[in-house]
């Protein structure tokens, strides 16, 4: 009888997680599935092999970051903390070709309608802040309250080129006010369940840049 609140309390914590992640992964599907996930059916033009590198880099922390919370929610510790290195060498991964996919859409013009310098300065102020809240939770890898925290907006972080690219007309021609309050707005839902749930802001929320 005394275990069954925490039980029960692990389990709803678990779930909270998992939506999250659902959502973070709509989003992603939803922005690429006509350049990347379903481009056979769009009649997508081929991608150069960086690019298919730069999505399976992006979908593999997605996935990576399912089977973490899974295997937090199931008590498999030892094998999480395992695959956290394989975490980091992805968040690395993430940084260096993903910026050097930024560096090669400029030069193409793939700037959505906006100039370079604030598609360039905007994408790597994006993965500064990934970087830093990686590095954070890594940190806090002992602390498991802020280390799944930290890691969970470092994840949202990733959304905005997904977001950009979702056929919506309000998205489509918004710009990087609506891209990016889009974004605050799916961490502001995270945060405030959150806090709502445990009755105070916790200290990693308020700590993190987003």
């Amino acid at each position: 009888m005394a275990t069954r609140p925490m039980t029960v309390r692990a389990s709803t914590h678990g779930r909270f997680y998992f939506y999250a992640l659902l959502g973070a992964a709509i989003i992603v599907f939803a922005g690429f599935a006509q350049s990347y996930f379903l481009k056979g059916f769009f009649g997508a033009p081929p991608l150069y092999p960086l690019l298919h590198l730069h999505g399976v880099i992006m979908t593999s922390w997605f996935v990576l970051f399912a089977a973490q919370t899974w295997l937090v929610a199931t008590h498999q510790v030892r094998l999480h903390r395992r695959l956290g290195i394989i975490g980091a060498l992805l968040a690395c991964a993430i940084l260096i070709v993903g910026t050097a996919v930024l560096i090669i859409g400029t030069r193409l013009g793939h700037n959505a309608g906006l100039p370079a310098p604030i598609i360039v300065c905007l994408s790597l102020a994006n993965f500064l802040v990934f970087g830093v809240l990686v590095v954070a939770a890594i940190g806090f890898r002992g602390r498991s309250e802020f280390h799944k925290r930290l890691m969970l907006v470092a994840t949202l972080n990733l959304l905005p080129a997904a977001i950009s690219r979702i056929p919506l007309d309000f998205i489509m021609s918004g710009g990087p006010l609506v891209i990016f309050g889009i974004l605050d707005l799916v961490i502001m839902i995270c945060v405030g369940y959150d806090t709502l749930r445990h009755r105070r802001l916790h200290p990693a929320f308020a700590w993190a840049p987003s």
